[in-house]
């Protein structure tokens, strides 16, 4: 192949990824390290993009086409539910030089990743990542059995320059979220049975009051509902994307 040829062959493959990931919703913030980029792909499935890497958050197929998407510096993984855990999705993105920062009972399902229990803090990638419970305490399967036991499942709080981001998986309105402190940006879930009702969310996000709070994975949820409730919080901005 030409020089030229190869050229034009590189030039195409980034503009094809420039596009598709241009096909959702993103939002920038600044930092004290640069911007922060987060890309809207649905349901609990994000992109960030931050000094110069990719980090994939919850990634599934049925949410994206990953081979039109960038590879992953950094995959992370919420709990081993297939609609937080895409093996398809993660074979794509998946590099030599990929790190996978995943909930223990998650490694049944994928190999050679980095575990995080819940109070956990590691520093992957130059990121600083907080481990936080990520349970059920009202909303069971059958008596006894929540959708989310305690103990097993992570929300992520990562550290970008002087921006915290907290992204919280499958949870309820816990003790350990609401005692959180110093949160920008926060993803909180917002679906039943499986997660939290609007009240629930908003209890939430007035004990540990991001300053930009994001309902995510809400599928038939009227949002409308969080806004209303929180309109008359001063200091939290509730922003809505397309996340079902």
């Amino acid at each position: 192949m030409s020089r030229l040829m190869l050229l034009m062959s590189i030039t195409g493959i980034f503009f094809m990824l420039v596009s598709a990931a241009s096909a959702f919703e993103t939002d920038v913030f600044k930092t004290s390290a640069g911007e922060l980029k987060i890309t809207f792909i649905g349901h609990g499935t994000l992109m960030l993009q931050f000094a110069g890497k990719i980090i994939h958050v919850d990634p599934v197929s049925q949410e994206a086409d990953y081979t039109k998407l960038p590879k992953a510096d950094l995959i992370v993984v919420t709990h081993e539910h297939a609609d937080h855990l895409g093996l398809k999705a993660i074979k794509t993105l998946r590099t030599a030089k990929t790190d996978i920062v995943l909930n223990e009972t998650a490694t049944t399902k994928l190999k050679g990743g980095i575990v995080m229990k819940n109070g956990d803090v590691k520093t992957v990638q130059g990121i600083r990542i907080e481990a936080v419970p990520a349970y059920n305490i009202v909303h069971v399967r059958s008596p006894g059995v929540p959708f989310h036991p305690k103990g097993i499942g992570n929300g992520y709080i990562m550290a970008f320059g002087d921006k915290r981001v907290y992204i919280a998986g499958d949870t309820e309105n816990t003790p350990e979220m609401k005692a959180l402190k110093s949160i920008d940006i926060a993803f909180l879930p917002m679906n039943l049975p499986y997660t939290m009702t609007p009240e629930m969310v908003a209890d939430a996000a007035r004990a540990f009051r991001p300053k930009v709070l994001y309902p995510y994975h809400y599928s038939d949820t009227d949002v409308s509902k969080l806004t209303a409730l929180l309109k008359n919080e001063k200091g939290i901005e509730v922003r809505i994307r397309k996340m079902k």
